[in-house]
């Protein structure tokens, strides 16, 4: 059976409310695989756990538990400048989100790739003005095509981001207070009752049924 491209198990992510206590005052739970080349659009309301979830991907967070393997390695077990060599994170105006270190890095293996597999977009931001969104477009498109897999998190606010989503999107992820949901088309994420409630006024407004 081929390796998944990207494969995120049984993570668990919990922040507390202190060193000394515990009471948990959120907690991230994910488990899915990636197995080929794809677009992946992630929703969810602010505090849902969307950038927590980006920074395990990417090793710039430790879990609680679990493992994120891409192209078959463990991205915790690898050494910290060279993560990016496996996925990257872009926050929001697309600066690098940096490494938290937990252990020395020569104890640490080398990366596997040269090269960024998983390309993770945090809410970017779209400019409407001189085709700034069609050359983003085009460009989520190039990645995906050369074989690499795309994440692209917005948390919508205007019609035109869920016309992003569905125009770029194969799969989704709704994050809502921790847990993931993941969807496989358009239509089935939009016609679940949670995203509808999220959306809210959107929904017409972008001509949604």
């Amino acid at each position: 059976m081929p390796t998944p491209l990207l494969a995120v198990e049984r993570l668990e992510k919990r922040y507390r409310r202190s060193r000394f206590s515990r009471e948990a005052t959120f907690h991230l739970t994910a488990d899915f695989h990636v197995e080929q080349p794809s677009t992946i659009g992630v929703l969810g309301a602010n505090g849902s756990g969307k950038t927590t979830l980006f920074e395990l991907i990417t090793g710039s967070n430790f879990p609680n538990a679990g493992r994120v393997f891409v192209s078959g390695q463990n991205i915790h077990r690898v050494r910290y400048r060279e993560r990016d060599r496996l996925a990257v994170h872009y926050h929001q105006s697309y600066q690098v989100r940096k490494i938290k270190r937990t252990a020395p890095s020569f104890l640490l293996e080398r990366a596997v790739r040269q090269s960024p597999l998983v390309h993770l977009f945090d809410e970017p931001q779209f400019n409407l003005q001189d085709g700034y969104i069609g050359f983003m477009l085009n460009f989520f498109r190039l990645l995906r095509n050369d074989g690499h897999v795309v994440f692209l998190c917005l948390h919508p606010t205007e019609p035109y981001h869920l016309d992003i989503l569905r125009e770029s999107c194969e799969r989704f992820i709704f994050v809502r207070s921790g847990t993931l949901t993941i969807f496989e088309s358009y239509d089935e994420l939009t016609a679940h009752d949670s995203v509808r409630v999220y959306l809210g006024k959107l929904i017409g407004a972008s001509g949604m049924p």
